[in-house]
């Protein structure tokens, strides 16, 4: 790989996120035992910032009050693994754990006709293997969870009665990578394919005619549009630094390759100095990987494991990279941030302002940015919440739904190894020209 001489990205680490460190414990107490709080996953929202752990505990930083909260989903201690923040009428929290358990947390508001009782919703018996993707409805009425197994389960929830009902909707032959719910239509992403499901129609359509010849963690997501579902449009990660452009019915209609963007200077995110050794390790070619819309039209988020890209596709240049940076765990963005977990324990904040003055005056605590932070004592408390009832969904003539019509949805795809990817790039070409049949 031929290296590029390096330039400075618009977006940067101004301070790093000590005041937030500080407030999660690194050690818990369990009977005689002195356990490791390792950080699992991430969301973000202007409102708040969800971090699970390994301890089955949430930790819910209040960003406008600069208040810490934590919240158990209970049970066994069971690690989190997905997690996904939703601010409609009421503020909504989803966690999804290593075992196939879903949790949902109805936030208390202090506003007036808002939410006065956390409450809690459970959805179990439904997952055979581990959460890796959480999506909600605009309103806060679905939730849709993933697993690594493929299975994609609906919780259809309402607050009014307290009531959640979950049904087993799609399983896939291979594990969910990302979802995305737009329009009465979810985007799921798997190792081998990407798919949209109508939830009104109960159609389920590819993307492309082909699954990719290659598995992998390649996501996909809708580009903001306007209220009509014809309207949207996808991005869909490709092997080979390649992006996809489809319509609601799957059709390719562009393929944009994105290897040329690597040929000039490669602006780096700007972090804030660290002590220690800095620099991991990093494959030999670079991949896309999850994808999301960020910032401004035509700018698309792309992360995996190893890297972190930011691209302008409409101007054709790569707006900032983060390459080499150690083992990226969870990524998130909201307006113009970037939230990075990785390793065990460490959260990056890149943005093109710093941050408010709440987290400001909580960085004061600090008295060097280059020493190692002192574990202060955690804030906020464990809540209490209200029962509520847990159910699965009736249909028409009595009988329970198990699996959501799922033998005529899924597609079997063979999976075409071992080809060149020159023999790839034709063919998706191709694809543009052909429409989904």
């Amino acid at each position: 790989m031929t290296t590029q001489p390096a330039s400075v990205s618009i977006l940067r680490e101004f301070c790093p996120l000590y005041y937030l460190l500080n407030a999660i414990p690194a050690k818990v107490q369990r009977g005689f035992r002195s356990v490791l709080v390792y950080l699992t996953a991430l969301d973000s929202s202007s409102d708040f910032l969800a971090v699970g752990s390994s301890i089955g505990m949430l930790y819910l930083s209040c960003r406008r009050v600069a208040q810490m909260n934590k919240y158990s989903v209970e049970g066994k201690c069971e690690a989190i693994t997905a997690v996904k923040l939703l601010s409609c009428f009421d503020d909504l929290v989803a966690a999804g754990t290593a075992t196939g358990r879903v949790v949902v947390f109805q936030l208390v508001s202090p506003l007036p006709g808002r939410n006065k009782q956390l409450r809690r919703f459970n959805v179990v018996g439904h997952h055979k293997g581990s959460i890796t993707s959480l999506t909600w409805s605009a309103n806060g009425m679905k939730l849709f969870s993933g697993d690594d197994k493929g299975r994609v389960v609906l919780s259809a929830l309402d607050l009014d009665q307290g009531v959640c009902q979950s049904v087993l909707l799609l399983e896939e032959s291979s594990g969910v990578v990302q979802m995305e719910y737009r329009h009465q239509v979810l985007l799921v992403s798997t190792q081998q394919r990407s798919v949209l499901y109508c939830t009104q129609k109960q159609e389920l359509l590819q993307l492309g005619t082909k699954p990719r010849k290659r598995t992998g963690r390649f996501g996909a997501c809708f580009l903001p549009a306007l209220c009509k579902q014809s309207d949207l449009l996808v991005y869909a990660a490709r092997p080979g630094l390649r992006l996809w452009r489809s319509n609601v019915k799957g059709e390719v209609e562009d393929t944009q390759l994105l290897k040329s963007f690597f040929d000039k200077q490669i602006p780096q995110f700007q972090l804030f100095p660290r002590p220690g050794p800095v620099g991991a390790y990093r494959p030999a070619d670079r991949q896309l990987g999850l994808l999301s819309c960020f910032l401004r039209e035509g700018w698309i988020l792309s992360w995996n494991e190893y890297s972190i890209y930011v691209f302008d596709c409409l101007h054709e240049v790569l707006i900032g990279a983060l390459e080499s940076s150690g083992d990226i765990v969870s990524v998130s963005s909201c307006d113009n941030e970037i939230f990075i977990l990785k390793g065990d324990r460490e959260i990056i904040r890149l943005s093109n302002n710093p941050e408010g003055t709440a987290s400001t005056m909580l960085s004061a605590h600090l008295s060097s940015p280059l020493t190692t932070p002192t574990i202060l004592q955690p804030t906020g408390s464990v809540e209490t919440v209200q029962p509520i009832r847990t159910m699965a969904i009736i249909v028409e003539g009595g009988g329970k739904e198990e699996a959501g019509g799922n033998e005529k949805l899924s597609e079997e795809g063979t999976d075409e190894e071992g080809e060149e990817e020159g023999v790839e790039e034709v063919e998706e070409a191709v694809e543009q020209e052909s429409p989904l049949k």
